[in-house]
Order: C-alpha cells, then sequence, then structure tokens
C-alpha cells in the first residue's frame, strides 16, 4: 500500500496526489480527519419509529423518547409520516418543538429529504414516528414508513407488540427486517412485557435474528393514549401531559439510550 494510502485512510487518488513531500502528507492527513470529525459532530443522531401494524405503541415511545432525550439536555426535532394532525401536537407538547409532516404521496421525494434535512439543521437528534405498519401504503409498500425510511436512508427502531407472544417474535422480526434489503433497522423495542422471564424469551429471539434489543416496556395501562378519532381535538392537556412524563420514565428505566445514541 502506498505511504499516502496508509496516511489518509479512505482518500480518494487525486487528493494523494497533491502531498509531494512528507510534509504535505501529515497536513492532509490532519486536514482530511478533522472535516471527518467535524463532519460526524454537526450530524444529529436519527431515528424512525414504525411498528409491526398500528396499536403497537408507536406514539407512546416516540413521546417518550422525545422527552427523555429532551431531559438528556438534547434538542430535538419531531416529524410524523402521514398527514397526521394530532400526533404532531403531542410531538410538540413531548419536546417543544413544532413537529413536521413528512409524506410521500403528497410531496416529491426531493422535496421531502429537503424538509427533513431543512429542519434537521443545528439539532442534537431527529426522530420521526411512523404510520400504521411498517409497510403499510397506499398502494402496496408506496407512501409507508418503509419508503420514507428507504429515501432518508435513516436507520428503523422497530416497535412489537409482545402480548401472547415469546419466541415466535424471532420470525416476525426476521421477515420485518428482511423484506425490503436496503433498510437499517437500529433495534427492537417490545412492548406489552408481561414479566422478566417473558423479557428474556424476547431477548433471545432478538439475538437468534441477529437485531439489537433496545428495550422491553412493561404493560403499563396508565400509559394508554387517548383515541384518536379524525376531528378529535386535544383536550386535558395537563392529563397528556402527564402521560408523557410517565411515558419519558418508562423509556428511560427500560430502554437502552446508551446503546440507541451510539
Amino acid at each position: 500500500m502506498p505511504f499516502a494510502a496508509k496516511l489518509i485512510p479512505l482518500a480518494s487518488p487525486n487528493l494523494l496526489r497533491l502531498g509531494k513531500k512528507r510534509k504535505d502528507f501529515f497536513v492532509l492527513r490532519s486536514t482530511f480527519r478533522n472535516f471527518v470529525t467535524q463532519t460526524r459532530k454537526s450530524m444529529p443522531q436519527r431515528f424512525l419509529i414504525a411498528a409491526t401494524n398500528s396499536g403497537c405503541g408507536k406514539t407512546t415511545v416516540t413521546v417518550g423518547l422525545l422527552r427523555a432525550l429532551v431531559n438528556r439536555g438534547l434538542a430535538v426535532q419531531p416529524y410524523k409520516c402521514g398527514p397526521d394532525y394530532i400526533d404532531t401536537q403531542y410531538h410538540e407538547m413531548a419536546c417543544g418543538m413544532a413537529s413536521v409532516n413528512l409524506d410521500t404521496r403528497f410531496m416529491s421525494e426531493q422535496h421531502l429529504c429537503d424538509v427533513f434535512h431543512h429542519y434537521g439543521e443545528g439539532m442534537d437528534a431527529q426522530v420521526v414516528e411512523g404510520v400504521m405498519g411498517l409497510f403499510d401504503g397506499y398502494d402496496r409498500g408506496k407512501g409507508s414508513t418503509a419508503e420514507i425510511a428507504r429515501l432518508l436512508d435513516i436507520p428503523i427502531l422497530l416497535i412489537v407488540n409482545a402480548r401472547s407472544m415469546a419466541y415466535s417474535a424471532a420470525a416476525l422480526i426476521h421477515g420485518f427486517t428482511t423484506l425490503w434489503e436496503d433498510l437499517r433497522f437500529s433495534g427492537v423495542v417490545f412492548n406489552q412485557v408481561g414479566s422478566e422471564r417473558h423479557a428474556s424469551f424476547l431477548r433471545q429471539a432478538c439475538d437468534d435474528v441477529g437485531i439489537p434489543c433496545v428495550g422491553c416496556l412493561p404493560r403499563v395501562k396508565e400509559l394508554s393514549m387517548p383515541s384518536r378519532h379524525l376531528g378529535l381535538s386535544l383536550e386535558h392537556r395537563q392529563e397528556i401531559e402527564t402521560m408523557i412524563g410517565r411515558a419519558a420514565g418508562m423509556v428511560e428505566n427500560n430502554m437502552d439510550l446508551n446503546t440507541l445514541l451510539r
């Protein structure tokens, strides 16, 4: 391997030709490494919270994660897949930032990407809440959460309702994580977990599939979000604020946020 290639990993051949002397190589290497470091620091953490189907707890996990990240001192920008206008209000209550809709049916791909990156500028994290099941769109996968994840190349945190399920979760997770090979998954969060023994079966399922288990959330009836029928206005804000606080506590106590942030 050429001496310059050892000094400047991943640098292009054209860049290597710029250094004619030994001193130039060291200067060039330092500049390249500083550029990579600053680029990584300037990029916010990104998550897309999806689920196997509606009713798995996407909104509860999303608002809990938003508040938990804010509690860590992070500036968080929330988003919602689809034209939903109620979950976006929950997002704003959870982190203090207006949530932005992302929808491939009503937005061009370029515009959607521009909107996502524009609102993420200067933020520490970008959290997107999916809609329905991961692959549910208006025409198979078109307009689905998966399509938006693919378009933005954002890692997916998959929520699985584990009630009445144990090792069978392995087959479910395997199917969701392999149907579209170009999707990236940061991990799985199990909701409605009945006990520590139940959680151990679910973690084994993740281990055998090769997907990290980021959390096992217990069954907590008091955390059910109010009905979201279209036309419903956000009433009883104090009650909702209380539920968001509880959701944040559940996320902080039962999810491995350090692993997720890495």
